[in-house]
């Protein structure tokens, strides 16, 4: 009875002890699923973002890539077809690298990086696509056979040009300003959700 006793006894002992070291544990399975809630609590549409000139201007860049690709994607026939590749080229990458770039913005998902100069890629983006929708809309004009598409083609790619040479104008000016929305607010932003992310653990008795 006594050696019954005392295993049950030494049993207990180290269930409490085993209790009493996990509750210290800094590694609670409960830990991961709540910073998981965090990071997908961040994640919202930033109608500021879209109101904004630049948030404009991205939605107006993107259509008017997507259209341009269409009208250059109609074309059935060519010779030479080095202008319409390189067209075609062009409004893809532009519409696909300046969708995603929206997207990033207008989700707030650029605050999760904030080790990226946002401000500084978003001048490279709209820099390089002005200067290649300039040589892509210039080629097929030079060597288009004036039919409807080429045509159409080539005015939405100067249009789409020159939406972007304005996006590239602001871009220098908020560079060199430093007052980018990408910067210092980001940082914030980032700071103040590591610290609500802090705050919601705290409050939580069981994850102390």
């Amino acid at each position: 009875m006594r050696n019954n006793e005392e295993t049950e006894g030494f049993d207990g002992e180290a269930s409490n002890t085993s209790m009493i070291s996990g509750a210290n544990s800094p590694y609670q399975p409960t830990t991961e699923p709540v910073h998981s809630r965090n990071v997908f609590r961040a994640i919202r549409c930033d109608l500021d973002y879209i109101k904004s000139h630049f948030g404009i201007l991205k939605v107006i860049e993107v259509v008017l890539a997507l259209i341009s690709f269409i009208f250059i994607e109609t074309i059935m026939m060519c010779s030479p077809c080095a202008g319409v590749y390189l067209f075609e080229f062009v409004s893809c990458s532009a519409f696909v690298v300046t969708g995603v770039l929206l997207l990033i913005f207008s989700l707030n998902l650029h605050t999760k990086v904030p080790h990226i100069n946002w401000s500084l890629t978003d001048l490279i983006n709209t820099a390089t696509s002005t200067l290649f929708f300039f040589l892509a809309s210039v080629v097929l004009a030079a060597l288009n056979h004036q039919t409807g598409a080429e045509i159409a083609a080539v005015i939405f790619g100067f249009l789409v040009m020159g939406v972007y040479g304005l996006n590239t104008f602001l871009a220098v000016r908020r560079w060199r300003l430093g007052d980018s929305r990408d910067g210092p607010l980001q940082t914030s932003e980032y700071i103040r959700a590591r610290t609500a992310s802090r705050g919601e653990v705290e409050s939580r008795p069981e994850l102390q």
